[in-house]
């Protein structure tokens, strides 16, 4: 476990990002785009997911990047937490890390004669978890309240975690000795999950070039503050979503609690999560205000990891990302597009 702090002020007693200054959409529209293009100097030809990384960012979420070993999942979220001036700490998960490693633990000063509680590495803005389902099903637990209330409670006093607070964590899907698969009630707290994928021909050339005498990411310096990530969540608080589009949403998470293939559809905190990524995808691209296709784009990354099959469906080879891209190809096929209004 290694924490690593930057120079930037950890923001423990900062005030919330509602209580920021807004930018203007152009503003922050420019911003985002500074730090992708910072992050895409040491990750080559993953610009979709670079972009919903940072949506998740925006939209104080958490990001799970689940892929096979060697394609970048912890360079990308080393890239992301560099490219923003805050605290950040990583976490490697292993057999023997302990909950106390993670959240802190009160511990007893002669002196004073007192219990003093000590942070764990939690205590960041941004927390690197490196292959989060290799620790014990009790340590991962610990990140339960953390990572939905952004609070920690040890020895029952409640202490409250930076803002904005982001967990990326990393997994890998395919080794499954020494490792726990993580509970469907620490699946649904992440916001969204990624696979890198591998690169293209061309890329992977670039990254021989790029990487033959350092790594780009010992380089990489900050492109944004705290304080202008904080303004920058602040204007994806007022996006504008019409009604409409929120009963888009609405329906399709619905659709995947009703499908006879699935056993466990989405929850509605996934509704939450997949109105609020809109909003943030919505700024990427340059918009004060949700569009259907925002919701389309991140049905997958934000229900793929929460819906379960059915046994039966499994035994067909019919896996929960497919399901997912059935039921949003049903509804777009069937359902009048609804038009933004104000």
């Amino acid at each position: 476990m290694t924490a690593y702090p930057t120079s930037a002020p950890t923001d423990g007693q900062a005030s919330s990002a509602t209580s920021d200054i807004a930018m203007t959409i152009e503003e922050a529209t420019e911003v985002v785009a500074r730090v992708q293009a910072n992050v895409e100097h040491v990750i080559d030809g993953k610009s979709a997911e670079i972009r919903t990384a940072l949506v998740v960012l925006l939209a104080e979420g958490h990001l799970l990047i689940e892929d096979v070993p060697g394609v970048g999942k912890t360079m990308l979220a080393k890239a992301l937490a560099k490219s923003v001036h805050s605290t950040v700490s990583r976490i490697q998960f292993t057999p023997d890390l302990l909950p106390s490693d993670v959240t802190g633990i009160s511990v007893y000063n002669q002196v004073d004669g007192r219990f003093e509680f000590k942070p764990g590495a939690v205590f960041a803005n941004i927390v690197i978890g490196d292959e989060i389902n290799r620790a014990s099903p009790k340590t991962q637990s610990a990140l339960l309240e953390c990572m939905e209330e952004r609070q920690v409670t040890v020895d029952g006093s409640t202490y409250p975690l930076p803002t904005p607070f982001t967990v990326v964590a990393t997994q890998n899907p395919i080794e499954m000795e020494g490792t726990y698969a993580l509970p469907e009630a620490q699946r649904d707290r992440f916001m969204a999950r990624i696979s890198m994928g591998y690169p293209d021909e061309t890329a992977e050339l670039r990254m021989l070039s790029s990487r033959n005498e350092a790594n780009p990411l010992q380089a990489l310096e900050p492109v944004l503050s705290t304080a202008g990530l904080r303004r920058v969540i602040a204007t994806v608080h007022h996006v504008y979503v019409a009604e409409a589009v929120k009963q888009y949403a609405v329906h399709i998470v619905r659709a995947t609690r009703e499908h006879p293939d699935i056993r466990l559809g989405g929850s509605p905190r996934s509704t939450l999560q997949l109105v609020r990524a809109a909003k943030a995808l919505a700024l990427v691209s340059g918009r004060d205000f949700v569009l259907p296709d925002d919701i389309d784009a991140l049905v997958l990354p934000v229900l793929g990891h929460r819906v379960v099959p059915t046994g039966r469906a499994l035994g067909q080879h019919q896996y929960a990302d497919q399901l997912v891209a059935g039921i949003l190809a049903g509804i777009v096929e069937n359902t009048p597009v609804p038009v933004p209004g104000r």
